[in-house]
């Protein structure tokens, strides 16, 4: 029988804290709040005990950050979309943040199982000053275990709505796309790390940010096939295709703590769970 998740999460300040509220319906939880860099920034972990999704489960994920507060979510393992069994799966998350709210959100990657008929959905919604730090990272299948992508489809949505838009659906079948120099040549992982905003970032605050991220990406392995950079006054993204998931984690978290200090002059403190 499928499953359908719901978790909604509202942060907001109390008594000069970040603190959220959530309530569930189904098996999607939130860890305890941890507070490593003081009050100021709410730590959770969103975790999933049945560990996937096959055909018809919905995972769907509301979370709202109020004025002032700072939210850092991530996750203690990868989402895995399993077999379809004739019906589609479904991630949906919206994330709202009001004015002058900021969050990260820094799930662990996604795995597309060979197969799946899945549907990972991003929505941004944020109100002038509000500013986000988010990124999306896919693997396809898992072709150092032997288990490649050789059947199914993916479908990625990423938006802030009228601002920037980035959709497309990855057929295991088309092999011009999956393998070709156009495509995803031969790569099976790709991956976003975006700065979103609720108003324009200023155009020398912006450069800045490209500038660096060129520096911090040049020497890296990755470089031939990774870029970053500003479609929208409103919005930078990193881009990078890799043969696995590995060394863009390593370069997303690089890039995340230069942003970090860069836009926020915050360190970057890990959460937790990363170093388990």
């Amino acid at each position: 029988m499928p499953w359908l998740a719901q978790l909604e999460l509202d942060y907001a300040v109390s008594h000069g804290r970040s603190v959220v509220h959530h309530r569930h319906d189904g098996p999607l939880r939130v860890l305890r709040s941890l507070y490593p860099e003081g009050d100021a920034v709410c730590h959770n972990v969103l975790v999933h005990p049945p560990g996937g999704l096959v055909g018809g489960d919905t995972l769907d994920i509301r979370a709202r950050v109020e004025a002032g507060a700072h939210a850092l979510v991530t996750t203690p393992g990868a989402t895995r979309f399993y077999r379809a069994n004739g019906a589609p799966a479904l991630q949906d998350t919206c994330l709202t943040l009001a004015e002058g709210a900021r969050m990260e959100w820094l799930p662990l990657e996604t795995i597309a199982y060979s197969g799946c008929d899945a549907h990972n959905r991003l929505q941004l919604q944020l109100a002038p000053g509000a500013e986000l730090i988010g990124w999306d990272i896919t693997a396809l299948g898992l072709p150092h275990a032997e288990a490649p992508f050789v059947a199914g489809r993916y479908t990625q949505h990423l938006e802030l709505p009228g601002q920037w838009l980035e959709r497309g659906t990855l057929e295991a079948h088309d092999t011009l796309l999956m393998d070709g120099a156009l495509g995803l040549a031969g790569q099976r992982c790709l991956a976003s790390l975006f700065f979103v905003t609720g108003s324009a970032i200023a155009r020398e605050r912006r450069e800045a940010a490209l500038e660096m991220t060129r520096a911090l990406i040049e020497p890296h392995v990755l470089a031939p096939r990774c870029g970053v950079t500003s479609p929208h006054d409103r919005v930078i993204v990193l881009r990078a295709l890799a043969p696995m998931v590995e060394p863009v984690m390593q370069l997303w978290q690089q890039v995340w703590r230069l942003w970090r200090g860069h836009f926020w002059d915050m360190p970057a403190v890990a959460p937790r769970i990363w170093a388990m």
